[in-house]
């Protein structure tokens, strides 16, 4: 396998990944591929040639070592880091394809357009798409992890098992070369894979808290905003939904209108008008 390839392709990943998700990819880089490269290798091997039975009965040291180790820890751990990192090749995709999008809206509408304000930035469809990606790959994670304990009955390596399997004439015992050090990186492989179960449920817990607390600026903004829309609103000075009816009060301290002053004169000028409208029009006579 390419390891330098592999390497590059998830390099990409980095620079759209979060403070957690940088701290993923060097504990798989460093502490799972170097680890695995350079170590893991060259212990296990030619694994079934160091697998010893106190038999030689044609075919059942390989009956044995094939019912023992279904599949090797090597290989199963090579399909573990090639399974946990197609996760993060879809936030690459997802990039690509906002990018090639952006192209073709600048080559329509003019270079000075934009779709995007930057194309690798989570909002929007992006942010589901990374979050998915880390539920994946914290499932991915968590089924290998299984499989391994599963297939092996523990994550424990022994020095010795016997084999009661045909074409074994009877109980046979075999040894497993380098026991101690396969062991270890056993341990080792299992706890980085730990690590990173706990790296991904952080980062899951880190965006989703960060998308809340957006979510709640955001409509605290938006009612303070109708508030202060609001408030002026009501300070017009033209706006007539702000005139109140006189209170009886105002209505005493203000001045007679003509209507009103009519009815206050004095009865002195009522009594003459009553005189000149009864007395004879001498003119007219």
């Amino acid at each position: 396998m390419d390891w330098k390839t592999f390497q590059a392709l998830l390099s990409g990943v980095n620079k759209y990944s979060t403070a957690f998700g940088r701290i993923w990819l060097s504990v798989v880089f460093v502490f799972r591929v170097m680890v695995y490269v350079v170590a893991a290798e060259r212990v296990w091997g030619d694994e079934q040639k160091d697998f010893d039975c106190n038999t030689k009965q044609p075919g059942c040291s390989n009956v044995c070592y094939d019912y023992y180790f279904p599949i090797s820890h090597i290989r199963l751990w090579a399909l573990q880091l090639i399974f946990i990192s197609c996760p993060s090749f879809l936030v690459v995709m997802h990039v690509a394809y906002r990018d090639d999008r952006e192209r073709k809206y600048r080559a329509k509408h003019g270079e000075e357009a934009k779709l995007y304000n930057n194309t690798g930035k989570k909002h929007g469809g992006l942010w589901w798409t990374y979050l998915i990606s880390l539920f994946v790959k914290t499932g991915i994670e968590v089924a290998f992890l299984y499989i391994l304990h599963h297939v092996y009955d523990s994550f424990y390596l022994p020095r010795l098992v016997k084999c009661e399997v045909a074409p074994c004439p009877n109980q046979v015992d075999c040894y497993i070369g380098h026991p101690t050090e396969k062991k270890v990186f056993t341990y080792f492989m299992v706890g980085a894979s730990a690590l990173c179960i706990v790296l991904n449920i952080c980062e899951i817990v880190y965006l989703i808290a960060k998308r809340i607390v957006r979510i709640a600026n955001k409509i605290k903004r938006r009612h303070q905003n109708v508030a202060v829309h609001h408030d002026d609103y009501h300070d017009d000075p033209f706006n007539n939904s702000n005139l109140q009816p006189p209170s009886k009060m105002d209505l005493k301290d203000k001045p007679p209108s003509f209507r009103t002053a009519s009815g206050l004169r004095p009865n002195g000028l009522k009594l003459e008008e009553r005189i000149r409208a009864s007395a004879p029009n001498l003119l007219s006579a």
